[in-house]
Order: structure tokens, then sequence, then C-alpha cells
């Protein structure tokens, strides 16, 4: 009875908020409270405007970090942040972030942001890839890649990639540095059969959630290929996925009707009473960007290791994945991203 019970509270506190949270088992309790002082730090958090990421940004300024970088698509919503920020934590809080304007699926513009960054800073000591296409209907980009994909994933391995050097160089220095992939348990209705060897295979039509499980799944890929091909040599840097739960954000408010036009009334309104606040939502995120010792694993909140799918544990699927990875952003972006510096041979 008493591993039921505890599978119970597992999977309550993972996934919802209010007292499900506070009914996480022993042991795996995290808080807002407990994000250590990050007096000195930088950070780089894209999508840090709203939901998820807002809670990361604030809980950093909060926790005094010298800088924040905000990557995102909107100024009005970054203004807005910027100002609540100011009002909560005071103007010297509000000052320390950086907005700079990118869409993640315009990966020249990606490039170019990660070498902008690289060059206004010394160190990087976060790394939060949080930006994300939801549950959302089947579309390419320019690229001719499939969006979840080319959003969710490779627009943030053009990031991390340029941004390595530093990352590495902040590590080596005796710092822990903690890079950190939104995943979710999404992940696990992914096809069994899911495979990364072509472009074909990353555009096929899976359906909404399966979109969305199958970006996901390539978030807990690449923590894991991290881990394996750049912790092994800098042991300081750490790579994890995390899953956030269900969180009231404009993806499960608003987004959702785009693929589920009245289905989308019971994620928008049906769960809402359950949902995680922004500050909830974010505390899987916040563990592994400021506590953790561990890499390549896949946390789920408050603070609980879970070992995810069987594909999410895949290795050669990792490795398909990333040679993939490599060889279509080597031929759509040579030019701007990898003759400048984007070191592709860490992905």
């Amino acid at each position: 009875m008493s591993s039921i019970l505890k599978t119970a509270q597992t999977t309550l506190s993972e996934n919802f908020g209010g007292a499900a949270t506070a009914a996480a088992p022993t042991g795996t309790h995290f808080s807002v409270d407990q994000v250590p002082d990050q007096t000195g730090k930088v950070a780089v958090i894209t999508g840090g405007s709203e939901g998820i990421g807002y809670g990361v940004s604030h809980t950093l300024l909060s926790k005094n970090i010298k800088k924040v970088f905000i990557l995102s698509i909107s100024k009005e919503v970054v203004d807005g942040a910027g100002k609540a920020v100011a009002e909560e934590l005071g103007q010297d809080k509000a000052d320390r972030i950086k907005w700079i304007q990118c869409d993640m699926s315009d990966w020249k513009h990606v490039a170019k942001v990660a070498m902008d960054i690289a060059k206004e800073t010394d160190r990087l000591d976060i790394l939060v890839n949080n930006a994300a296409r939801g549950i959302m209907t089947y579309q390419l980009t320019d690229y001719g890649v499939d969006r979840h994909i080319a959003v969710n994933h490779m627009g943030h391995v053009i990031l991390t990639s340029h941004l390595l050097p530093l990352l590495k160089k902040t590590a080596d220095s005796g710092s822990k540095v903690h890079v950190v992939n939104t995943a979710s348990n999404a992940h696990e209705g992914v096809p069994k059969d899911c495979q990364f060897k072509s472009i074909d295979d990353l555009n096929q039509d899976l359906g909404p959630m399966a979109q969305y499980g199958r970006a996901k799944l390539t978030s807990i890929l690449y923590s894991k290929y991290l881990n394996r091909h750049v912790t092994k040599e800098h042991p300081n840097l750490l790579a994890n996925a995390i899953h956030p739960g269900v969180v009231k954000t404009k993806m499960s408010e608003e987004d959702i009707f785009e693929p589920y036009p009245l289905a989308g009334y019971l994620m928008s309104g049906g769960l809402t009473p359950f949902k995680k606040d922004q500050f909830e939502g974010a505390l899987s995120t916040l563990y592994a960007a400021t506590v953790t010792d561990k890499s390549g694993k896949y946390i789920c909140p408050p603070a609980i290791y879970e070992p995810g799918s069987d594909l999410a544990n895949n290795e050669e699927l990792s490795e398909d994945l990333m040679k993939l990875t490599c060889e279509l952003i080597t031929e759509k972006t040579k030019p701007d991203s990898v003759d400048k510096g984007c070191p592709m041979k860490d992905r």
C-alpha cells in the first residue's frame, strides 16, 4: 500500500499544483525559497518573459543573479515582465534583464544572437532552453523542417553550440554550469517506431499531441547526448532535461484551441483549478539550473529523477538525432552559423 501511495503522491506532485505539489514524497520537496544565491552569475533563458520562463527569470533575479539574457519574440511581453520585476523586486533587478528579439525557428538569427551574447559577457552559468511550440498542428518552417522540431530542438542546438565555448570556459574555471532543456511527460506518447535517420522521419505528421511529444523527446535525447560528449570532458558542465507539469500558460490557455477548437476547453478551462502557477511550474527547471550535481538526467517536479521512456534512453536514437541535426543545420545555415564558429562536432 505504501508504494501505491508514493506513486500517487509522485504523479500528483509532478503534474499538478497547489496541495498536489506539497504532497511530493519525502526527499523530493523543493521550493523557490531553496534556490541558492546567484550573485555574480549570468543566465540565458529562451522564452523567459512569460509562463515558466518568467517564473525562472523572476526567481533568479530575486536570488541576486548578475545578468539575465531573455530571448523572446515579443518585446511587448518582455516590457510587461520587466515592469512586473521592477514593481516586485525593484528597478535594480529589472535593469539586470537584457531582452533580445529571437524567433527560435530562424536558425541564422539564432546563431547571430548567440554570437552577440558571447561578446557581451565573459561567463555563462545557466542556459535554459525553454521556448517551445506547444500542442499544435503540423507545419513546416521556411527551412522545410517540422516546426516543432525546428523550434524546440534545432534552434536550441544552434544556440547551445555557439555558447558552448563560453559555457565550457565558465565550467573549467571551477563553477558549476547548468544547461536545462525543457521536455515533457508527453514524450511517453511518441510511437515506439520513432526514428531520426532522415528529414522524412522528422517531417511525419503524427498529430498535435504526438508531434509535441516527439519534440520533447528530443530535449531528453539532446541532454543525454551532451552528457556523453561534453560533460565527460568538462565535468562541471551539467546538462539535464525537465518536465514542468501542467502549468497555466498561454500555451495551455490559448494556443490549445488551434489544434482542438472544442476539446481545447477541457485543457483551457476544465483543468485550470489543478494547474501549476508559473512559479510551481518553474520548480524542476530551477532545481536543474541551480542545485543538481547530476547530468544526463530527466527531472520532474519538484525535484524527482525519473527514467523517462524507453525511447528517451535509447543511445542509438540519440546519436541518430544529433547526426541528422548536424547535417540539416550545416546544410541550411553553413555560411551564417557553422562557418562562423558553431562547434557542431559537439552539437
